[in-house]
C-alpha cells in the first residue's frame, strides 16, 4: 500500500492537550485531524468555502468508521492523505490515512461519507457537474491504484 500515491489533504502536531490518559493521543483528536482533512479533500475539487458560501452549500457528514492501528504521542508531526473510493449523485465515499511523520507509520484510517447539502433547506442535493468535472477523474485515479482501500466493509456511498 502506497500512500503516497495519494494526495496530501492534511498536516498537525499533536498537542500536550490532546494527551489522554494512556499517554498518548486521545480519540476525540483523530476526528479533529480527520475533520479538517475533508476541507483538504474538498478543496482538490472545488468544493471549497467560496464555493459554499457562493451556492449555500455545504456537506454533512453521514458516517465515519475510524481504525487506529498505531499510537500517536505528545510532539509528532502527522501527515494525511485521502483516497476518494466513489460517489452517488448526492455522496461521497472516501478514506483517509492519517502518517505519522518520520516514521512512516500509519496511526489510523478514517473511512467517511458525505453529503453534498443544500443549506438553504439543510437537506442532500445532488452535486453540481462543476464539482464532479474534477472529483469522477480523481476516483478514477484512484481506483486504478495498484493495492485495494481497507475499506471496512459496511459503508458505501
Amino acid at each position: 500500500m502506497n500512500l503516497n500515491d495519494l494526495p496530501i489533504t492534511g498536516r498537525g502536531e499533536v498537542l500536550p492537550d490532546w494527551i489522554d490518559e494512556m499517554g498518548h493521543m486521545n480519540v476525540m483528536w483523530y476526528t479533529h485531524l480527520f475533520s479538517r482533512a475533508v476541507f483538504g479533500f474538498f478543496d482538490l475539487f472545488g468544493f471549497t468555502p467560496e464555493y459554499m458560501q457562493t451556492h449555500a452549500a455545504g456537506s454533512f457528514a453521514l458516517e465515519l468508521h475510524v481504525r487506529y492501528l498505531a499510537e500517536v504521542r505528545v510532539g509528532q508531526k502527522v501527515t494525511l492523505r485521502t483516497r476518494v473510493l466513489g460517489r452517488t449523485a448526492k455522496r461521497m465515499h472516501y478514506m483517509q490515512f492519517l502518517i505519522i511523520d518520520g516514521s512512516e507509520k500509519l496511526s489510523a484510517t478514517g473511512e467517511l461519507v458525505s453529503a453534498h447539502v443544500d443549506m438553504k433547506v439543510r437537506r442532500q442535493s445532488p452535486l453540481p457537474e462543476a464539482l464532479t468535472a474534477k472529483l469522477d477523474p480523481l476516483i478514477a485515479a484512484h481506483a486504478k491504484l495498484d493495492w485495494a482501500a481497507p475499506v471496512c466493509g459496511t459503508m458505501g456511498p
